[in-house]
């Protein structure tokens, strides 16, 4: 088949590949440390059932089992003058299957690795590497009667290993048709750190007929990757050929892999609404997978999986990102669920237990959220960054990072955002943060380059659309949700209400407010902003913070600014026999009043008593 066949084979509609070879080996009883590629010469029973099973469940092209069959991987077996032999029992052995099968079924060569790094991070040189890829291409080419109808370039993550197969591959046949895959590792990375819009960029200027990607993780990280590409190179068809997820070690050696054959046919119909021409299954996948992915080719229906949302970043290098779903509170804020969250401190040490036991009670308590706050007081703790990683990965629940302007110039504010990107965090509360003199260091310098009107300028201005304040752009957007604070009970209400309309000119999302002890005044003021700028406000999340005790209250509204506890609250404290239940109950009726016009509750509590804000969202329950 040449070039053009296979451009036409293409346009009739997806195409469907097999599945993985060496998992069933494995699970037919070869042992993981032989060469799977020689069993083409000492059990070639075994080889050609695969083959029958992929072509009896509906595959349109099968694979030779030749994924290492070149020198260099064969030299760890002490096969590397047995390439010629082993590639050719490969492509006899599938020939006959298919003869066999009285269908019309496309033999592809496949073409792995070479098992070593190319200079300058390995010694192997570009010339020494094709001349291995060569070396296995002919013989696949050229075993009689016929060779191979066109060959797969699989599981690179070296985009100068994959030129130096298709170099070695168009030498020996111009025409033959080619396809290249890369795989990605967890961070949608290869593991030399190339991103899928560089790899579609690099892959579609070879001469090749394919672009796309296998192995890499399950069908949704698969999906994702492919998106991103079709996005980068709308002219080259696109392939698709996921692992079964990712594998899990078991006891006796066993590696299985989570996803099943339904889950794979479900994913069928969205690779090919992505764009994907050839779709297939890799590691872990079997013939029952392919059978599912079949069905759905051949009776087309919903998809039950939403695609991926991707962007074109800078239209002069065509970069494209997948943009992120909404985080759990930008749901949460558009009316979907009453954000319920509460700030939590972190640890003043290395030692996390602690905040996690807390967060693990209030997870269970009804918080759908978690505020970690940074440096409050100006107290020396853990950064807030790593405790709010920590909390989302080991109890489950999103966080909003405190992110304060105070101490930070513009370089470190871009590097720690980035950071927390990174780490996964989205939601961010951008204040100004403490005063270095109240707090442990008081020598420690305040210096900073932005205000928190312009940090939210920065994050939803730049950052978020892959540019850093300087206007150079970064290798993707990010995708932060921008909260300010928000006094609802000020001494100057027309001084905040033109706070926060500049805030919100800014681009914040939400806004986070003092604590609220005044209802009634907080509603004012939302009415008169509401008739002073012909808007409503931006979704609030009203501050809630239980009264300790009497001398707790007194303090509070005397000494903190921002906080007026009215004289009724303080006077019931006070008399209060158990205090801390009267606290409970004065914040409980606050949120009864507050619940109609906000849209979620963050709990502040007092001495780090979180049983206490459990107490109080009890009646929410």
């Amino acid at each position: 088949m040449d070039r053009t066949e296979f451009k036409t084979f293409l346009s009739r509609g997806p195409v469907l590949l097999d599945g993985a070879f060496g998992t069933l080996l494995h699970s037919k009883g070869v042992p993981i440390d032989q060469s799977f590629d020689a069993i083409n010469l000492s059990n070639p029973g075994v080889v050609a059932s695969i083959h029958r099973d992929y072509i009896e469940a509906g595959a349109d092209i099968i694979e030779t089992n030749t994924f290492g069959a070149n020198r260099f991987n064969l030299d760890d077996h002490k096969l590397w003058d047995q390439v010629k032999e082993i590639n050719q029992a490969a492509v006899t052995i599938a020939r006959r299957v298919i003869s066999a099968s009285f269908r019309d079924v496309l033999l592809a060569g496949s073409i792995g690795p070479l098992g070593v790094r190319l200079a300058p991070l390995g010694r192997v040189q570009v010339e020494e590497a094709e001349a291995a890829f060569g070396e296995q291409i002919e013989a696949l080419l050229t075993t009689e009667p016929t060779g191979v109808d066109l060959l797969i370039v699989e599981t690179m993550s070296d985009v100068k290993e994959v030129t130096a197969a298709v170099c070695a591959a168009r030498r020996l046949a111009p025409d033959l048709p080619i396809i290249a895959q890369m795989t990605f590792s967890r961070d949608d990375r290869t593991l030399l750190g190339s991103a899928p819009d560089d790899v579609a960029t690099r892959l579609a200027e070879l001469d090749v007929d394919v672009v796309g990607v296998n192995c890499s993780g399950g069908p949704a990280q698969v999906l994702r990757l492919i998106s991103m590409m079709r996005q980068v190179a709308p002219h080259m068809p696109i392939s698709a050929a996921p692992n079964a997820g990712w594998p899990e070690q078991m006891n006796a050696g066993r590696v299985l892999y989570p996803a099943t054959p339904s889950y794979f046919g479900e994913y069928a119909r969205s690779f090919i609404a992505a764009g994907a021409n050839v779709i297939g299954g890799c590691c872990g996948t079997t013939a029952t997978h392919i059978s599912e992915m079949r069905n759905a080719l051949d009776t087309p229906g919903d998809l039950t999986r939403p695609l991926p949302i991707v962007r074109i970043v800078s239209r002069e290098t065509r970069q494209a990102a997948v943009v992120d779903p909404p985080t759990q509170l930008a749901q949460n804020l558009d009316g979907r669920r009453f954000v319920v969250t509460v700030e939590m401190s972190p640890p003043k040490g290395v030692a996390a237990q602690r905040l996690l036991a807390g967060a693990r009670m209030l997870k269970e308590s009804g918080a759908n959220l978690l505020n970690i706050a940074d440096s409050p007081l100006a107290r020396m703790r853990m950064s807030a960054w790593a405790a709010a990683y920590l909390v989302q990965k080991e109890i489950g629940l999103e966080t909003v990072l405190h992110f304060p302007t105070r101490g930070r110039n513009l370089l470190r504010i871009q590097g720690d955002l980035l950071a927390a990107h990174a780490m996964g965090i989205r939601n961010l509360f951008v204040t100004m943060g403490d005063p270095a003199r109240i707090g442990d260091f008081p020598e420690a310098t305040d210096s900073y380059d932005i205000v928190p009107t312009g940090l939210i300028q920065l994050i939803k201005d730049h950052l978020n659309k892959g540019l850093d304040k300087a206007g150079n752009a970064i290798d993707q957007p990010t995708n932060f949700v921008v909260g300010c604070a928000l006094n609802l009970t000020p001494a100057n209400p027309e001084r905040e209400m033109r706070l926060l309309a500049k805030k919100i000119q800014n681009g914040a999302d939400f806004a986070v407010t003092q604590p609220v002890f005044e209802p009634q005044v907080a509603r004012a003021f939302l009415d008169s902003y509401e008739a002073q700028y012909g808007a409503p406000v931006i979704p609030l999340v009203a501050g809630i913070k239980p009264l300790f005790n009497g001398r707790n209250a007194e303090f509070l509204h005397h000494e903190v600014p921002g906080i007026v506890i009215p004289q009724q609250h303080r006077q019931r404290m006070h008399r209060a026999k158990q205090p801390q239940t009267e606290g409970v109950r004065i914040s409980q009726e606050i949120l009864q009043q507050l619940r109609p016009f906000v849209q979620g509750v963050y709990m502040m509590p007092a001495f780090g008593r979180y049983d206490l804000v459990a107490d109080v969202l009890d009646i929410l329950n």
